[in-house]
């Protein structure tokens, strides 16, 4: 492991804590991740989920935009507090939801809050960041984050055959517990040392899309999360509602399909830094991520080896895409980059926000199975714009 001696000590313990910050936080969001669209789906029609997350993730965009008056004003550090604290909010209230209006309404809290903690850790992250050690540093972070994600699909399926969704809700609620702790007890590491620049989020747009690289990587997280927003949504409705696959198998599945996060991330981040760029392993994890939307579509059978294979092959993909995406963005900028870093974490509500807009509209002609289709066409523009960017090497 002596790729990962950096030579940045001064911001080694600022780091550690937001690797643990990280692995906890993931494994919050991650609990409500895989049953929120079932969740949603016992108050509302299939179509009307669909509805829901376009609403969901575009007011989470329109936040994002309007997020860096909140981080200038309370700086970095405690706008983070008080977004946990809603976020937690959220989650109460979503174990609580007793009809239509307050789970939707508790669900979209937890969306946005979700979203805006990630843009606080990003920040923080990326001052404890040096550019030529960025790739490990983001590496070994998502990694930490991705063994959240893997522990939490088993938990969160035992969770809902023991007590329902409920559980599963107030055991991620629970969890900000550790996670408030950790950050009100480091406030000296994490407390902000930069002065963000003042920028509006239009005046930042125009700026990156000007920028090839960063219109590169860019589109290239857009269809990430175009993917996730099937894979994550529609995938688990699918088998469950479907193919009449039981929660007891969805949680392994489900686990096992992130184990590429943690296999692949850290070693394409070291190879990224040290001896070639992140250009070439965009377009493999691409192609890994459209071949899979096509198998989606075509696996009609409820047999959990294929799809644990099928789902594996897929988070390959996107764990290249993921790797490299944050790796050549985070090169590119720093952290007084306010504006770029919302933009970059636009691409979140911005990709679903787009798949469940699809998925509504195609939902009422098609079945749900050909949705997967749709989403490997729409990403194939990602491969014309990232083949234009430029090696960091």
């Amino acid at each position: 492991m002596s790729w990962f001696r950096l030579k940045d000590k001064a911001n080694r313990k600022q780091r550690l804590i937001m690797y643990l910050v990280g692995f906890i936080l993931a494994i919050s969001v991650a609990l409500p991740a895989f049953i929120q669209s079932n969740f949603i789906s016992q108050f509302i029609s299939l179509e009307l989920v669909s509805l829901f997350f376009v609403l969901a993730n575009s007011t989470t965009a329109v936040m994002i935009a309007i997020f860096p008056r909140l981080i200038n004003r309370l700086g970095n550090y405690f706008s983070s507090k008080i977004v946990m604290i809603v976020y937690a909010t959220a989650l109460l209230g979503m174990a609580a939801a007793n009809g239509p209006f307050s789970a939707t309404l508790t669900l979209l809290l937890f969306i946005v809050s979700s979203n805006l903690l990630w843009i606080n850790i990003d920040i923080i992250l990326e001052e404890a960041s040096i550019d030529n050690e960025t790739g490990r540093i983001r590496s070994l972070f998502l990694t930490f984050m991705n063994l959240g994600w893997i522990i939490a699909p088993t938990i969160s399926a035992y969770l809902v055959t023991i007590g329902e969704y409920p559980l599963p809700f107030l055991a991620s609620a629970l969890l900000v517990i550790p996670l408030f702790a950790v950050i009100s007890r480091n406030k000296k590491n994490l407390k902000d040392k930069s002065k963000f620049k003042k920028e509006k989020i239009l005046t930042s747009w125009k700026k990156l899309w000007k920028n090839k690289n960063l219109r590169g990587v860019f589109m290239s997280a857009i269809a990430l999360n175009l993917f996730f927003s099937g894979a994550v949504i529609y995938i688990p409705i699918y088998l469950h509602q479907y193919l009449g696959m039981e929660w007891s198998q969805l949680g392994w599945i489900f686990s096992f399909m992130l184990v590429p996060f943690v296999l692949f991330e850290i070693p394409a981040g070291f190879l990224a830094d040290k001896y070639f760029g992140e250009k070439e392993m965009l377009i493999i994890g691409l192609f890994i991520v459209f071949l899979s939307s096509i198998l989606f579509s075509l696996i009609k059978v409820a047999s959990p080896l294929v799809w644990a294979a099928v789902l594996f092959f897929s988070r390959i993909g996107a764990a290249l895409v993921e790797s490299m995406r944050d790796t050549y963005f985070f090169k590119k900028v720093n952290s007084k980059d306010i504006g770029f870093i919302n933009i970059f974490r636009m691409t979140n509500p911005i990709g679903y926000a787009t798949g469940t807009a699809f998925g509504a509209l195609f939902l009422l002609f098609l079945p749900i199975n050909y949705l997967f289709l749709v989403f490997a066409i729409l990403l194939l523009p990602a491969f014309y714009f990232v083949a234009g960017i430029k090696d960091t090497k």
